[in-house]
């Protein structure tokens, strides 16, 4: 039986025979000059358009290709965008990573810490550190950084889960067990301290209640908290 297409590729018009897409793609793929040989008729195809009723198939191959070209121009933007942010990211952290590592004293690191946040825009920074992995108790000056990891594992569940950071705002008893001389805390950034985060948390705060969200990018939290307990043991003894 005829398939209704000549050898060399175009209709026979003798009959009307129902081909699937699956059998005119194959033909096509089979064929690739069926085209070149077919130039009229194709300039002639009309294809539906949801706009314009109907298009040529020249037209329509065009604009998949601008709409192509107009995705990957976009694509490109974003991830020129991204680097520039992750350049911007990087940068912070190098220098607050500098600041830090020429601190003398404690209390001339968290005020470096505190003086980097403010630049930023920011609240304040606050650290504090788990009793049971440090030794805070006295005749130490740092008793102030102390908070109990037992106090602390009902929130833990709560707001960070399996995760070491959170990011957003909290309520009024969080507040007083976290930062009881805050005033104005709109939004944080909480980032456990050490690769399991057991040694304690860094915090930024903002006044801004929607400065701080889930969903934003943790990068300069997640390095800080690994570097930070190195730095503290330079003055508090970890247990």
């Amino acid at each position: 039986m005829s398939n209704g297409i000549k050898e060399d590729g175009t209709a026979s018009g003798t009959e009307s025979v129902c081909l699937s897409d699956e059998q005119v793609s194959q033909f096509l793929l089979n064929n690739p000059d069926f085209f070149i040989r077919n130039a009229l008729q194709v300039e002639q195809m009309r294809v539906p358009h949801p706009v314009r009723d109907s298009v040529s198939l020249v037209e329509w191959q065009l604009s998949r290709q601008r709409n192509h070209i107009q995705q990957l121009e976009e694509e490109i933007t974003l991830l020129m965008e991204q680097a520039s942010a992750n350049e911007i990211l990087f940068t912070r952290l190098i220098n607050l990573q500098s600041e830090l590592v020429q601190a003398d004293s404690l209390q001339n690191l968290f005020y470096r810490l505190q003086y980097w946040a403010r630049s930023l825009g920011l609240a304040d920074a606050t650290i504090r550190l788990f009793s049971d992995k440090w030794k805070l108790g006295a005749p130490s000056d740092f008793t102030h950084l102390a908070i109990s990891q037992q106090a602390f594992e009902p929130m833990r569940i709560q707001r960070l889960g399996n995760r070491n950071q959170y990011l957003g705002q909290l309520n009024g008893p969080e507040i007083l067990l976290l930062m009881p001389e805050a005033k104005m805390v709109g939004s944080v950034a909480l980032s456990l301290l050490g690769k399991w985060g057991s040694q304690g948390m860094v915090i930024f705060t903002s006044r801004d209640p929607q400065h701080y969200q889930q969903g934003m990018g943790t990068l300069i939290l997640d390095q800080l908290s690994l570097f930070l307990p190195g730095l503290l043991s330079r003055w508090i003894e970890p247990i």
